[in-house]
């Protein structure tokens, strides 16, 4: 049947084959899709030239059962207008910054990949426009930037096994939109959309030391692992303390084998088991980095009746096409209830609706209809009379489209490759979190764990069980939302045959049963046998049926799958054997669980995912989990893509913190006379090279101890003593021509910037005068040059402790003057003391200079101070804030 033509509020039919992703080995390049004639736009758009084009996203509603309901998206394909067109229309050529521009001729296919990455086709997502990524929401410039994002993402979604650099876009993209490229890129690599993952690639792009915040990830799921790889990667110390024996929380691989004599093996999840939906799955990426392919579960499901009868197929199509109904009639009830649908039950409304045809129906049918109930129940791992009506499938419009799979071998093998080289500490209970100013505790027993911020991914049952004291207390709005949101159960009877008697062509088949309250009882079957290395089948256990499952014995559980199993199979012919080795599941009884995954509870709403993700304490104490993600919860890809959400939410309070100005609220005294102490200070100097210069404590060996580093633009010029070339007084004389715009020559401007002794030391044996000082200072160390103002509470100790040290002496007017009044003899002393000095560690640091000198573009102000120095020892890749460059140069050692 041809499907009707898609309008603005139209879920209609389309294949979606053509989908690019993932591609074939040999696939390089997306494939074309066929635009559709004039259809209606959905949406205002900035460009009046955007056609839409539609494809399907499978609902959350049949994640057990093969999805035969889809609702599309409608999205933008940008494309300039044509030469025809303008001058059709008789108008001027644009200003190049106010076109649509044309990176390739697959935008579509793009927007498409952007689209399964989460990204709206025609708009900016809320974090991008927190993020300041243009300067006009809805104009041109938006547009751009949305192609070019795409286009990045795409670039990458190619091979995944690769680094995607800025550079390889430099070509594509014209010039004008540069900034435009820096800013989607770097927003992209920050956020985990990009260049994330195990690859051999990624992994190289590891620090070998970690020197940044340190963190503490409490939980080694798929949440924990992936927050922690992102931050290790960017430089941040992580110790994930996990209370089991094992990675991988609710994500676990068993292997189960037996048998005698030809023994048995095979791999099956006992947690998290399918891919739900491939395109733009991050897990799916991983799996690709793994070079793992992935089992599409096939659609044919048969389902079959209490005494192990085949469903009639035309009636299980009429069951389940009035099922479909009455969950988009209760759709619609929702809409005329209002607010009131709040407090109203997925469960009540479906009842209210059966009930009115209830006369209409035979035994058997309302036995259908109960295992679509338990199918529904299963995906939100919650009970129909416990959902909510109005927010039940909030998360629908977000589904990621494509096949749902098996990985082969288990999702264990991805929890192995993201466990891989990351801290873990094993059989750590965490009890009690404390959080504060002035950084996190985190107690396991009796150890405590201290870091600067600590990262929470326990589960809801968790959180809604109290088991983790925190301290202070968690705000009472987050509070609330772990009470309101639902906690639903899903068990698993897995088992472990000695062959396959079941149809090999099977990846899933369903049983009813004629207790309603008993539904989800071995409703569903997944055979694992072509993914598993062995003859495995699963039986689920859904709704209130997974919560009697709980205190049911493992043997009378076995007993009854056998017998369905018996009553299925015997009357075919087929024996159906003993298993060699079952294992039944307790999820709701595991102390680090407490059930599955999350679901939308009556008098909650999507909002409280939202609660839930945020963070507390000033950016100390932050949450990642499935049920933190308002988009994918109860999925394994909602919990990993939370981990690199909070990662990104980390590194931002981070870099907060390192660039808060510390200054007290009544400043005056205190900072009137830190600085005082430190212009006294540099008078004399512990190290003077060109116009730097370096105080740091003398009593103190340790080379990697803290040193103040000072930067002298405007000082009168002085008689080179070491050999200038003429296009390095050139190059000079330019700098000193454009620091002249903002500042008067004859006024010196200090700016400052905290580093170690060593690094100073190395910085004093830099050849090239002060422009290849300041280069390797900006490429070599990664520091920052500030305000007096902006150095902070470690420099103002700093300065009290070296002002103790040199035993409060006051140096005498005359020595205003040192540079200039001394004497030739007494600076041509002081100069080869501090070479020596210098040549304690030169041997073992040297630095050769760069082929080419970068200019460095300064601005120079007291405003700076509002950027805060890193800590010492740290390669920050902050942007150098300092314009110029003095013309004095020292002589070679």
């Amino acid at each position: 049947m041809n499907p009707p033509s898609p309008t603005p509020d139209d879920f209609s039919f389309l294949p979606l084959e053509f989908v690019p992703y993932p591609p074939l080995p040999t696939q390089t390049t997306p494939t074309p899709i066929q635009t559709p004639p004039a259809p209606a736009p959905a949406l205002a758009l900035p460009n009046p030239n955007a056609a839409f084009l539609s494809f399907p996203i499978p609902k959350k509603r049949r994640r057990g059962r093969p999805q035969k309901i889809q609702t599309s998206f409608h999205f933008p394909h940008y494309f300039p207008p044509n030469d025809a067109q303008n001058q059709q229309q008789k108008k001027p050529v644009p200003d190049i910054s106010e076109e649509i521009i044309v990176i390739n001729k697959e935008s579509t296919n793009e927007a498409l990949i952007g689209l399964s990455a989460g990204f709206p086709a025609d708009s900016l997502t809320d974090e991008e426009i927190d993020a300041r990524l243009v300067t006009n929401i809805g104009g041109i410039e938006q547009v751009n930037y949305i192609l070019i994002r795409n286009h990045i993402i795409a670039k990458w979604r190619e091979n995944v096994s690769f680094w995607v650099t800025k550079e390889m876009f430099l070509n594509s993209v014209p010039e004008h939109c540069h900034g435009l490229l820096d800013s989607a890129y770097n927003y992209l690599v920050s956020h985990g959309y990009i260049n994330f993952g195990v690859s051999q690639s990624i992994k190289e792009r590891f620090p070998s030391e970690y020197t940044k915040s340190n963190v503490i990830v409490v939980g080694a799921g798929m949440a924990g692992l992936g927050a922690a790889r992102q931050l290790m990667r960017l430089g941040f110390k992580v110790t994930v303390l996990e209370g089991r024996k094992r990675a991988g929380g609710r994500v676990y691989t068993m292997r189960m084998e037996g048998g005698a004599g030809n023994r048995v093996s095979a791999s099956v999840d006992l947690g998290g088991s399918v891919l739900t939906g491939t395109l733009g799955n991050p897990l799916g990426i991983l799996a690709r980095q793994l070079g793992c392919w992935m089992h599409k579960v096939r659609d044919k499901c048969p389902l079959y009746s209490v005494g192990g009868r085949p469903v009639d197929l035309d009636m299980d199509m009429k069951v389940e096409t009035a099922f479909n109904g009455l969950l988009d009639k209760a759709s619609r009830l929702r809409q005329l209830m209002g607010d009131v649908s709040v407090d109203v039950s997925l469960g009540a409304a479906l009842e209210t609706f059966r009930q009115v045809n209830e006369d209409a129906v035979n035994k058997e049918e309302i036995n259908l209809f109960n295992w679509h109930c338990a199918n529904l129940e299963y995906a939100n791992a919650g009970l129909l009379s416990k959902l909510s009506l109005a927010f039940w499938d909030q998360d629908d419009p977000y589904d990621m489209g494509g096949d749902h799979c098996f990985l082969p071998g288990g999702n264990g093998r991805l929890v192995q490759a993201l466990a891989e080289n990351v801290p873990i500490l094993y059989e750590k209970t965490v009890h009690t979190i404390r959080y504060g100013s002035d950084g996190v505790q985190v107690i396991a027993g009796s150890q405590v764990f201290e870091g600067d911020m600590v990262l929470c991914t326990v589960p809801l049952g968790v959180l809604k069980n109290g088991s983790i004291k925190f301290i202070p207390e968690l705000p009472q709005r987050k509070l609330d939302g772990i009470k309101r949101l639902g906690y639903g159960l899903l068990n698993k009877v897995a088992m472990l045959f000695p062959c396959v008697f079941w149809e090999t062509d099977l990846d899933t088949f369903g049983h009813l049963t004629d207790d309603t309250s008993s539904r989800g009882e071995f409703f569903l079957f997944y055979s694992y046998a072509t993914v598993a290395g062995g003859p495995i089948l699963i039986a689920l256990v859904a709704g209130e049926a997974a919560h009697k499952f709980e205190s049911m014995p493992p043997t009378d559980a076995v007993t009854k799958v056998i017998q369905i199993l018996k009553g299925i199979y015997e009357p075919q012919g087929i024996t159906v054997p003993e298993p060699i080795q079952t294992v039944c599941t307790r999820w709701g009884s595991d102390p680090f669980t407490l059930g599955s995954y999350s679901n939308v509870a009556v008098g909650a709403s999507g909002d409280d995912y939202d609660i839930l993700a945020e963070s507390v304490g000033d950016g100390r104490l932050f949450f990642a989990g499935e049920a933190t993600n308002r988009r994918y919860p109860a999925t394994m890809h909602g919990a990993f893509l939370s981990g690199l959400r909070e990662a990104t939410n980390m590194i931002r309070y981070a870099g907060t913190r390192a660039s808060r100005m510390k200054v007290n609220r009544t400043p005056s005294k205190n900072a009137h006379t830190c600085a005082s102490l430190l212009a006294d200070l540099f008078r004399e100097p512990d190290i003077v090279f060109g116009s730097f210069s370096v105080i740091f404590g003398r009593k103190n060996p340790d080379l990697k101890s803290t040193a103040i580093l000072r930067v002298t633009f405007n000082e009168p010029r002085k008689k080179s003593q070491e050999g200038s070339r003429p296009d390095q007084r050139h190059s000079n004389k330019l700098l000193f021509q454009q620091l002249q715009s903002h500042f008067n020559q004859q006024q010196p401007v200090h700016v400052y910037t905290l580093l170690s002794k060593q690094q100073a030391l190395e910085l004093r044996e830099v050849r090239g005068g002060d422009e290849m000082r300041m280069d390797y200072l900006c490429e070599k160390l990664g520091v920052k040059l500030i305000g007096r103002k902006g150095l902070g509470p470690t420099a103002d100790s700093l300065i009290a402790s070296i002002k103790a040290e040199r035993g409060g002496h006051k140096t005498p007017a005359t020595s205003l003057g040192l540079r200039s009044g001394m004497s030739k003899l007494q600076k041509v002393t002081l100069k080869r003391k501090l070479v020596r000095r210098a040549k304690i560690v030169r041997s073992s640091n040297k630095y050769v200079p760069p082929l080419k000198l970068n200019m460095v573009n300064v601005k120079v102000s007291e405003e700076i101070h509002t950027t805060n120095q890193p800590p010492p020892e740290t390669n920050s890749t902050g942007q150098i804030q300092v314009d110029m460059l003095n013309n004095e140069q020292t002589a070679p050692s």
